[in-house]
C-alpha cells in the first residue's frame, strides 16, 4: 500500500473534524466536504486516501445519522481518536465580552457552554457547523457578534478569542474514527485491538439476548452497543457494537460464530488499534 497523501473531513475548513485530522496527520492535504455522504465518494473516487469521521461525543452523544451510512460506506475502519473538545468564544478585533448581544454556532456546541452564554446574557443563534459560524462572524465584521468554534476556525478566519476552553464539561471529547478503502488487520500483539461491527437480530424471541450470549460467556468486553432503525420500520432494529479483542483470537471468535447464528447478517467494520485514551480513561474511573 502507498503511503496516504490527504484525508478528507466533514464541514468547513476549522472544523473540528479538520484539527482531528490536522493532529492525528499533519502532513497530509486535508479536503473539506459538505456532508458525511461527500466524504465517503472522496475516498471512493479517490479524491482523498482517509476519512476522519466524527462517530460521538461524550456530552452529546452519537452523530447523527453516521450510524446510518457506515455500513454502505464502502469504506473500512483502520484507527480512532478521541479530541479533547476546547470550544472558544470568538469575536473579531476589537471585540469585548460586554459588547457580546449574539453568539453563533452549532446546536451542539451552544448546548455545550449554556453557562457562559446565560453568565454573558447573549442570544444564541444556531447555524449549520462551528466553523460556519467563525466564518460568517469574520465576514460580517460585527463586534457584537461572536462563534464558538475551534482555536484553528480563529486562526483560519481571522478572529481573536475572548474566552477560552469555555464548555461547560470538563471530559468534554469527541471520538473520532479513520476511514480507508482498505481493511487493515492489525497486530494483535502490538497492543489492544478494536472490533466494530453492525448486525441484525433474527425475529424471535429473545433473539439479542441470545446473540450476545456469546459475548459473556467468552469474557469478551463490550465497549459499545447502539441500536437504530432500518428501512422507515419499528419493527426491525440494527445494532453497531464495539468490542475488545481481534476477530482471530479464539474468544472473540466463538462469540461473533455464536452472534452469526441468531443473526441475519453480521458485518465487520473494522479491526483497528484501540486509542490509549480507552484505556487512561478507564484508569481515572471512566469504565465502571
Amino acid at each position: 500500500m502507498t503511503e496516504p497523501t490527504s484525508i478528507a473531513f466533514q464541514g468547513l475548513p476549522g472544523a473540528y473534524s479538520h484539527l482531528a485530522c490536522r493532529i492525528v496527520f499533519p502532513r497530509l492535504e486535508a479536503l473539506p466536504c459538505i456532508g458525511f455522504d461527500d466524504v465517503f465518494q472522496a475516498v471512493r473516487e479517490r479524491q482523498a486516501d482517509l476519512a476522519m469521521i466524527p462517530i460521538e461525543n461524550s456530552v452529546a452523544g452519537r452523530v447523527a445519522d453516521i450510524h446510518h451510512l457506515l455500513p454502505d460506506s464502502g469504506l473500512h475502519i483502520t484507527g480512532e481518536y478521541f479530541l479533547r473538545v476546547n470550544h472558544q468564544l470568538l469575536g473579531v478585533k476589537g471585540a469585548t465580552l460586554k459588547g457580546l448581544k449574539t453568539v453563533k454556532s452549532h446546536v451542539h456546541a451552544l448546548s455545550q457552554c449554556r453557562k457562559l452564554i446565560k453568565e454573558l446574557g447573549v442570544k444564541a443563534v444556531v447555524v449549520a457547523d462551528t466553523a460556519g459560524a467563525a466564518a460568517e462572524v469574520a465576514e460580517k465584521g460585527d463586534p457584537t457578534v461572536a462563534a464558538i468554534a475551534s482555536e484553528l476556525a480563529g486562526e483560519t478566519y481571522g478572529l481573536v478569542s475572548l474566552k477560552s476552553n469555555i464548555e461547560d464539561a470538563e471530559h468534554n471529547t469527541t471520538r473520532f474514527i479513520i476511514m480507508a478503502r482498505q481493511p487493515i488487520n492489525p497486530d494483535r500483539r502490538a497492543g489492544p485491538v478494536v472490533t466494530t461491527f453492525v448486525f441484525k437480530v433474527r425475529n424471535v424471541s429473545a433473539a439479542l439476548y441470545k446473540a450476545l450470549g456469546g459475548f459473556a460467556t467468552n469474557n469478551v468486553n463490550m465497549t459499545k452497543l447502539e441500536s437504530y432503525q432500518v428501512g422507515g420500520q419499528f419493527v426491525a432494529a440494527q445494532f453497531y457494537a464495539d468490542v475488545e479483542g481481534h476477530p482471530e483470537e479464539r474468544h472473540l471468535r466463538l462469540a461473533l460464530e455464536e452472534l452469526a447464528f441468531f443473526s441475519r447478517e453480521v458485518k465487520i467494520l473494522g479491526v483497528y488499534p484501540a486509542h490509549p485514551f480507552r484505556f487512561q480513561n478507564r484508569l481515572k474511573g471512566g469504565d465502571d
